[in-house]
């Protein structure tokens, strides 16, 4: 994909553009802009890479709506982590405490996925939800 990263800032002139694995956003003011960009990104990724965009995960929205991109929300000014990200989270760590509590997962691994679960919330504005996570956590690894 670094064909298309050089593609996309030396011949596009894009200046907000980022990039992970095969997800990818560009910011910019004008939104005629961003339809008249459409069309040479996908000529690029079809002829040099033999690569599509995903015809239902193309998507034009204003900034300050909120841009959903791994497993985020961002704004301009802050990020959220995603309600189905949250979710999901709360899913597994219920699935490691509980192997947990039939011994088929020890107590350091518990808190190594809790760690991790708390380094994703700390790239987010969610203090609160990191402090309620913490809570939860212990609350049911203490209900053994």
């Amino acid at each position: 994909m670094n064909e298309f990263d050089q593609f996309v800032k030396h011949n596009l002139h894009i200046k907000h553009y980022v990039r992970y694995t095969d997800d990818f956003l560009i910011i910019v003011n004008d939104p005629a802009k961003l339809e008249i960009l459409l069309q040479p990104i996908r000529d690029f990724l079809q002829e040099c890479l033999r690569l599509e965009l995903h015809p239902d995960k193309v998507e034009m929205r204003r900034y300050n709506k909120g841009v959903d991109f791994l497993g985020y929300v961002a704004f301009p000014h802050f990020r959220l982590l995603r309600k189905k990200t949250e979710k999901r989270m709360y899913r597994k760590l219920e699935h490691i405490i509980t192997d947990y509590k039939r011994d088929r997962v020890t107590k350091e691994r518990a808190e190594t996925s809790l760690s991790s679960y708390l380094g994703i919330l700390f790239h987010a504005n969610a203090y609160r939800l990191g402090e309620k996570l913490k809570n939860d956590f212990w609350f049911w690894m203490k209900s053994r």
